[in-house]
């Protein structure tokens, strides 16, 4: 077979496996980037994988492999890429981690006892009276300003004031009355 006969018969074969490789981008591509950020709760490390995904089709379409169902393959490819980049992020035991060098200070505590007082605060706002939760989550659970505040309830900004100077005055009451804690004002 002359040259120009086989290299005109490679370029068909390439043209149409990027046909195929190009309509199954298209239809899936949206789909794998979800599967891979579901996964991995990392945007850009779901779209690295889901481009390493069809890299790797390309190569084995390259190599003469036939597939006969292009979506099964590209998740089943993109499925074992996600376990190896599991494997790569293996996290260290505690143990491990402290033989390392690894010390746990006093500080990191306190600061998870201030996180846990300021979930169960969070959760505390329900049993509130109603005129005081709703201002009590768009302050401290979405951290809204005053005035912004005043516009999405209609009521005027000094209202808002009261409101949360008063409602934060009983979310501290309720928290101590709760967990029998003394009121440390200064």
């Amino acid at each position: 077979m002359p040259r120009t006969a086989t290299f005109m018969m490679v370029k068909k074969i390439e043209t149409k496996m990027q046909t195929i490789l190009s309509k199954a981008h298209h239809d899936y591509d949206k789909m794998l980037n979800a599967r891979a950020y579901f996964k991995l709760n990392d945007h850009a490390i779901g779209e690295d994988l889901v481009q390493d995904t069809f890299l790797k089709t390309w190569k084995y379409l390259l190599k003469g492999g036939k597939i006969d169902m292009m979506k099964a393959f590209l998740y089943h490819i993109l499925n074992n890429l996600i376990i190896d980049e599991y494997r790569k992020n293996k996290t260290s035991s505690l143990d491990f981690l402290m033989e390392k060098g690894f010390d746990i200070s006093n500080e990191n505590h306190e600061r998870l006892f201030d996180i846990m007082d300021g979930k169960t605060a969070a959760l505390l706002i329900d049993e509130l009276p109603k005129k005081y939760q709703n201002v009590m989550r768009l302050k401290y659970l979405k951290d809204l300003t005053l005035q912004e505040i005043s516009l999405i309830t209609g009521q005027s900004k000094n209202t808002i004031a009261v409101q949360t100077y008063r409602g934060l005055e009983k979310l501290k009451a309720l928290y101590n009355s709760k967990f029998n804690k003394t009121d440390s004002k200064s």
